[in-house]
């Protein structure tokens, strides 16, 4: 077939665009013919149950696992030709920030910059400025040069957050952020994350139950089944166990090509060790 070319960058364009996609994963249909556009500066709630697919679509929007039907697309460009990740964030489920490897918390953190430098060079003076930034911004600029794991759970997910703010992304992807977090460190990531939208960053967050965040959510997107089941306003956590297919959805379609891309998959550069790049069982 003949690849489709770039979609237009414009300042209203998607950044994210996704249309007729299916995912398949050891010979299982895990995504579904799933459509959804992600404009700048929006903050998008992907929601729904353990096993509805919102954390497998998120590892093909960063270019994790492969689309086998169907176009994934970052700033217009199909996400296996992407290569300008420095635009793009992302903050896996947390495993364990350090990755089993003994870090402090400044290492972690200086590992967000390699989309922003030729690979061995020493760290510059932006890239020292970029990470103290970071860490000011998720509040453990006091904590730099402990270890991660002597930190709490939820201070390990902000050591990941940081890590990501580190590289200066336009687009930031997280993935259930708050699971086993307390309240302070939910609040704290809450406060984080209005600061970055408020700056005009786009965010798309994975995640079953919003907590302190909802208050930050511009529009809601439920998975069911591994389709879209609900695309439209802002939802809290009881309205989105409610949503059924049929009623009250109200989704972004767009053209769909006739033919379908099967260029080989190009990884992204979150496949890497300490980069959350497994999927759950739950979300096979």
């Amino acid at each position: 077939m003949t690849a489709a070319g770039p979609l237009p960058d414009t300042d209203d364009a998607p950044v994210v665009r996704v249309e007729d996609a299916s995912v398949e994963l050891g010979g299982r249909l895990i995504l579904r013919g799933v459509d959804l556009a992600v404009r700048p500066g929006e903050f998008v709630a992907l929601m729904g149950a353990n096993g509805s697919g919102k954390s497998t679509l998120v590892r093909a929007l960063t270019g994790l696992v492969p689309v086998a039907r169907g176009r994934v697309s970052l700033f217009g460009t199909p996400v296996d030709r992407f290569d300008d990740w420095q635009r793009v964030g992302f903050v896996p489920q947390r495993a364990g920030a350090a990755g089993g490897v003994p870090a402090s918390v400044w290492e972690v953190v200086a590992s967000g910059r390699l989309t922003r430098r030729r690979l061995f060079r020493p760290l510059g003076r932006r890239d020292r400025a970029a990470i103290s930034s970071a860490l000011e911004v998720v509040g453990l600029a006091d904590r730099s040069h402990d270890g991660v794991s002597t930190l709490s759970g939820g201070q390990q997910q902000r050591v990941l957050i940081a890590r990501a703010l580190a590289g200066g992304p336009e687009l930031l992807f997280l993935d259930e952020p708050t699971a086993g977090v307390d309240l302070p460190n939910q609040e704290a990531l809450a406060d984080t994350l209005r600061m970055l939208s408020d700056n005009g960053a786009t965010i798309v967050l994975v995640t079953h139950e919003l907590g302190p965040l909802a208050s930050l959510i511009d529009r809601s997107v439920v998975m069911r089944d591994g389709r879209v089941a609900y695309d439209g306003g802002p939802l809290d956590d009881h309205a989105v166990h409610q949503v059924d297919f049929g009623a009250g959805v109200h989704e972004h379609h767009h053209p769909r090509p006739s033919t379908h891309d099967h260029a080989p998959h190009v990884g992204s550069p979150f496949d890497l060790p300490g980069h959350g790049s497994e999927l759950r069982e739950g979300e096979r």
